[in-house]
């Protein structure tokens, strides 16, 4: 709303100081002093609202060090995160832009599906909360509508250098793969052996591998969110990673030097990604060890599903399992875990376990490791991951 309101003064009234609303690094920053300030300072409210309403965790004992002081601590934090991510949103971008559209979206979205989650857990004193099934019902929603964005919306184009030297835009199914010559891939070569048309019938990839993305990326932030700070400070760095990005593809000089693909309008998304990294930072000041607050079901879950979105809104979805790397590691040690215990039941008669415990941070936490230090190698090894995605833009 300010941006709409002092791009107006400065078009009509050439008011002094309004045309710094036109630079997105301007904007980005006034989107992460903002989203700061108010996770910090309603933050506390926040917390204090939900104790007297004794939205409290409810704590299985499964023998973790640590484990029962957490009983009782304040849960639904998400919403501190979805506010100071949907305020400044709305205040510095412009409301205009297709990608905001999609980010508004997918925070809403999977933030209400939390919510309901975390209210039938506590409120319900259900700790299965809402039915898996549901959810998935829920994600696959948020992936039906982003993958119809993407391939149908008139404003989600790329530009191309042609041979002249001139960009031109173009409608394309491409995105980014890693560590490829040429650093670009088209879904249209997944269905090109069953179609004469493939550009009318990509969508048959496209979607599906939406849903996927959207789906995994979520649930591994939601596994993830298991110790203090853990999958706030990990979403962190991916989103200032993803923030690199994105203002790498919105530059024409930038793209055209590192040779991929010039996104117009994905400039907004780094205003975007300045709100969620504050969200995340600010709710850390009261997420980290030892938590006063957690996210739930709420900020999990949403945040899992603006990574997702995001890194497909700019076109680097491939790149995921190498950003997300903590999450899908998270991901894979449950699914290897329940996988070989089922295994080895039916073939052995009795169930057998790989990890001490899944997820792999509990696993370390049996080993009497301290969830301080756990989170804090998780989050080095996150940077690590970070470091080695931006890299992939110049290594071919």
């Amino acid at each position: 709303m300010l941006y709409h309101l002092f791009t107006y003064l400065d078009t009509a009234y050439d008011l002094p100081g309004a045309g710094l609303f036109k630079f997105v690094t301007f904007r980005a920053a006034m989107s992460l002093l903002t989203s700061l300030f108010i996770g910090i300072s309603f933050g506390k409210k926040i917390i204090e609202w939900l104790q007297v309403k004794q939205v409290g965790e409810i704590v299985r004992d499964l023998g973790l060090q640590g484990q029962i002081e957490k009983r009782g601590t304040p849960t639904m934090g998400g919403i501190i995160i979805l506010t100071a991510i949907l305020v400044p949103t709305l205040l510095f971008n412009d409301l205009t832009n297709v990608y905001t559209h999609m980010m508004i979206i997918a925070t809403i979205w999977l933030g209400t599906i939390g919510f309901i989650d975390d209210y039938i857990k506590v409120h319900k004193k259900n700790k299965e909360g809402l039915a898996g099934k549901f959810k998935v019902v829920g994600q696959i929603g948020v992936g039906i509508i982003i993958g119809a964005i993407m391939m149908w919306h008139p404003d989600v184009l790329i530009k191309e250098l042609g041979a002249d030297g001139l960009w031109s835009e173009v409608r394309s199914t491409t995105t980014t793969i890693p560590f490829v010559k040429g650093n670009s891939f088209d879904y249209m070569w997944l269905i090109n052996w069953a179609f004469e048309d493939v550009s009318a019938w990509v969508w048959i990839a496209f979607i599906p591998i939406t849903i996927l993305i959207v789906t995994a990326v979520s649930n591994g932030a939601n596994l993830t969110d298991g110790l203090d700070g853990l999958a706030t400070g990990t979403s962190a760095i991916i989103g200032m990673t993803l923030a690199v990005l994105a203002y790498v593809s919105s530059n024409t000089l930038i793209a055209e030097y590192l040779n991929i693909m010039y996104i117009p309008g994905s400039e907004e998304m780094v205003v975007f990604s300045a709100a969620f990294v504050g969200a995340c930072v600010a709710f850390l000041w009261y997420n980290a060890f030892p938590a006063q607050v957690f996210m739930g079901d709420t900020g999990s879950l949403a945040l899992g599903g603006i990574i997702a979105v995001f890194a497909i809104a700019i076109r680097k979805e491939l790149l995921i399992p190498v950003l997300c790397g903590v999450f899908l590691i998270e991901n894979l040690s449950v699914i290897i875990q329940v996988g070989w215990f089922k295994y080895s039941k039916k073939k052995y008669g009795e169930g057998r376990r790989i990890f001490l415990m899944a997820p792999l941070h509990h696993h370390y936490q049996k080993k009497n490791i301290h969830e301080s230090k756990i989170t804090a190698r998780f989050w080095i090894v996150g940077i690590l991951l970070a470091v080695i995605t931006i890299v992939t833009l110049k290594i071919r």
